[in-house]
């Protein structure tokens, strides 16, 4: 079942959710283990009520939780990717993808308000294939930046990936390059850009356009990094920091501009766009 306003939930596979399930459909807290219910999750907003791990939201989520009522105008609704490179099993993962959060890709995007300022917003979906950057990914992320920039508005990503989808090869990276450059066309228009760092941030998508904001928002516990602290601790058999590449770790070391928990975005994005538009909204 797919409600557009909550996004395709489905506690019957705990892999999906990051959590395990007991025999009632509760399931337990991935950070501390505490075992909660939809309902009690929903309620908290999508918070663990007892250690505030943030649970995955789906990109409607975001986009219902941070626009205002009826605002959002989606984009791109029907473009799909292709098997450029004619990769094995890569047209069944995307119809599976598709089936299961019922998107097309692993991003929305679109006009909305906030507040009552219009905005371009993007919002990526991990569910989908790990939020992965392919072309259709990229192009999508660069139209919407053409379109803040034909409509003279502020453009806000909600990042989210695990970084360059592999099934593309060559066509996925070439996309860091794409939507940097889609960057760098909002900046000489003297557009605002913000970038939401969400849970996780990894790879391709870290080293281009995330991280080329003029304001640069991570949530309360993100993994943000271009390659695993796993990984890097097993290639340089060093014992890494407490909390290395945490949205907490990364604002010590000048890496972000704030950490915010999810609940507080709206109202943080709020008064970003209220200063950028000089104070003197409503």
């Amino acid at each position: 079942m797919f409600n557009k306003k909550r996004g395709y939930i489905d506690l019957s596979n705990a892999k999906k959710n990051q959590a395990a399930l007991d025999s009632e459909g509760n399931f337990s807290c991935p950070s501390c283990s505490a075992w909660i219910s939809e309902a009690q999750k929903i309620q908290n907003n999508d918070f663990c009520p007892r250690c505030s791990y943030h649970f995955a939201v789906s990109a409607w989520e975001r986009i219902h939780a941070i626009c205002d009522e009826n605002s959002f105008e989606e984009w791109d609704a029907n473009v799909s990717s292709v098997n450029p490179l004619e990769f094995p099993g890569y047209e069944e993962k995307l119809a599976k993808a598709q089936e299961e959060t019922g998107l097309i890709e692993g991003i929305v995007t679109g006009r909305g308000s906030i507040g009552g300022f219009d905005v371009v917003i993007g919002a990526m979906d991990s569910r989908f294939m790990m939020g992965s950057m392919g072309s259709v990914v990229g192009e999508k992320i660069c139209h919407a930046m053409e379109k803040a920039i034909q409509y003279s508005l502020p453009c806000i990503i909600f990042c989210c990936s695990g970084g360059a989808r592999m099934q593309e090869g060559m066509f996925s990276l070439i996309q860091m390059a794409k939507t940097s450059a889609a960057v760098g066309r909002l900046h000489e228009a003297g557009l605002l850009y913000i970038s939401i760092l969400t849970h996780p941030t990894t790879g391709g998508v870290t080293a281009s356009f995330a991280s080329l904001a003029d304001i640069i928002i991570a949530e309360t516990g993100a993994l943000i990094g271009f390659t695993g602290p796993r990984v890097i601790q097993q290639t340089t058999g060093q014992i890494l920091p407490p909390g290395f590449q945490r949205s907490e770790y990364l604002i010590k070391h000048g890496m972000v501009d704030l950490v915010q928990p999810r609940v507080e975005v709206r109202s943080l994005l709020i008064r970003l766009l209220n200063v950028h538009q000089g104070g003197n909204h409503g």
